[in-house]
């Protein structure tokens, strides 16, 4: 244990270049991008040049481009990332608040596409070319070619509009359901630890079409993965060998060859996770989800400059901390692999 916690450390140790590379990138492109967001703060177009002077030294862009750099990352060094002028509040506070949004619609959408994919890739795998294959293969190019927002509206239509089965898609709960004591931000979590199922009611339903929206767009690139890798060991000596030796189907497929298939899977998974969640805005836009996508798009349209590199930061901080987690699943999948 002690020694995975040092290659761990390493690890994290190893990535610090490359978040510091993101942060300079980022910091000196939102400088180059068209727009003064001082007059956008101002009262508009017809503020006057003292009005917009003083919100540009509010923001610090009165400063040459060097200096804004030093004193932000003075800032991040000490935990800061600076003021929202959207929403008046430090772009720490603002994360921390929308990021369980986030994280919860992703993480849930993930496990509803892995519950789907992993048995279709399965099923089209022992059943190559095949009308099953096809099947799977087809619903797997819909699902790409289909962009998220057509898709969300198309479930809110069927679902909410026509038949009454879901509830009004504005947001992560019910406006007449009360929330939950907060404790991590995941309502489903913190609904359930004050014992009100109710609420945890009312924040599921309010999950599973935005949830499905997602799943549909990376169930894909899972099941695809799933059938090529279980292609690939179906052939495998070990495999025939098991079927010799009179084992049951079920059991070399569940047993041995989808483990030693999970590999390219889990790789894909830690894509397709942090592609999620910094992609997710359109459904987020759609279901009025405040996550962390919306909020740095939002941010983004209004040249506020805080907000969007603390978002940028914080997608690659998670992205790090992803590829970390599938190093560790590949050990727990084939104990041949080390962090090493």
């Amino acid at each position: 244990m002690p020694a995975l916690l040092r290659r761990a450390g390493w690890r994290l140790f190893g990535s610090l270049p490359a978040l510091f590379g993101v942060v300079v990138f980022t910091f000196l492109l939102m400088r180059v991008l068209p727009g003064d967001p001082a007059i956008f703060f101002a009262s508009g177009p017809n503020a006057g040049e003292a009005e917009i002077q003083a919100i540009r030294e509010q923001m610090g862009l009165d400063r040459p481009i060097p200096e804004q750099l030093v004193r932000y990352l003075g800032d991040i060094g000490r935990g800061r990332l600076g003021r929202s002028m959207g929403t008046g509040q430090p772009v720490v506070t603002d994360l921390v608040n929308r990021l369980p949004a986030s994280l919860e619609l992703t993480l849930t959408a993930l496990l509803l596409a892995l519950s789907c994919a992993l048995p279709l890739g399965i099923v089209a795998a022992l059943a190559p070319n095949s009308a099953v294959d096809h099947g799977v293969r087809l619903l797997c190019t819909l699902g790409v070619c289909v962009p998220t927002f057509v898709s969300g509206l198309l479930l809110i239509y069927a679902f909410y509009y026509l038949l009454g089965l879901a509830p009004d898609p504005t947001g992560r709960i019910d406006i007449f359901a009360s929330q939950p004591p907060r404790v991590t931000g995941f309502l489903l979590i913190d609904s359930a630890l004050a014992g009100d199922w109710e609420a945890w009611r009312a924040a599921a339903t309010q999950l599973v079409l935005p949830a499905t929206t997602m799943a549909l767009f990376v169930l894909a690139p899972l099941a695809r993965m799933t059938r090529a890798a279980m292609l690939a060991v179906l052939t495998s000596d070990f495999i025939r060998t098991g079927d010799a030796l009179g084992l049951s189907r079920r059991r070399v497929v569940l047993v041995y060859a989808l483990r030693n298939a999970l590999l390219p899977v889990i790789t894909i998974m830690g894509i397709v996770f942090s592609t999620m969640l910094g992609a997710n805005v359109l459904v987020e836009k759609v279901f009025s989800w405040p996550g962390v996508a919306s909020y740095a798009l939002d941010a983004l349209l209004a040249s506020d400059y805080a907000p969007v590199q603390g978002f940028v930061l914080l997608m690659a901080a998670i992205f790090v901390l992803v590829n970390l987690v599938v190093d560790l699943l590949y050990g727990l999948a084939d104990p041949r692999v080390s962090m090493e």
